[in-house]
């Protein structure tokens, strides 16, 4: 089945973990918390992937205070499920959140408005891109 495993001793506290969210999704403009098998993460980062967007992923599944993590997650957003996408410091909920969100043509604005600080890409997790929207029209 999943990868259950608990954090080992002296792992990050719940305030640490609050912290280390906060930091990771100032410091990028997208930002997809995900488990590596949820199709509904799969959906958002491919929707990432098809306007060409740089993000950070965090695999909760592959990351040793990956329930912890998804504790801060559920504090600081009100939900516990899988992904919870940001982009510019927000959440903007999970994969079908997305998807609706790129469907009616509000997702690339969002990215954006992302702060310069939030461009640059950091070499930890997957998918980092650069951002380049899909300008031309058939």
């Amino acid at each position: 089945m999943g990868n259950l495993t608990s954090s080992p001793p002296g792992g990050l506290s719940s305030t640490a973990c609050l912290q280390y969210v906060q930091d990771v999704v100032s410091q990028n403009c997208v930002v997809i918390f995900s488990k590596s098998t949820c199709p509904y993460c799969k959906m958002a980062k491919n929707i990432f992937n098809e306007i060409g967007a740089t993000y950070k992923v965090i695999e909760l599944d592959e990351h040793n205070d990956g329930r912890r993590l998804q504790e801060a997650l559920a504090h600081m957003t009100g939900a516990r499920t899988v992904p919870r996408v940001f982009v510019n410091g927000h959440c903007i909920g999970g994969g079908s959140d997305t998807r609706q969100l790129h469907q009616q043509g509000k997702l690339v604005p969002l990215i954006e408005q992302c702060a310069p600080c939030c461009a640059a890409t950091s070499s930890e997790g997957s998918g980092d891109r650069q951002f380049q929207p899909h300008t031309t029209l058939n």
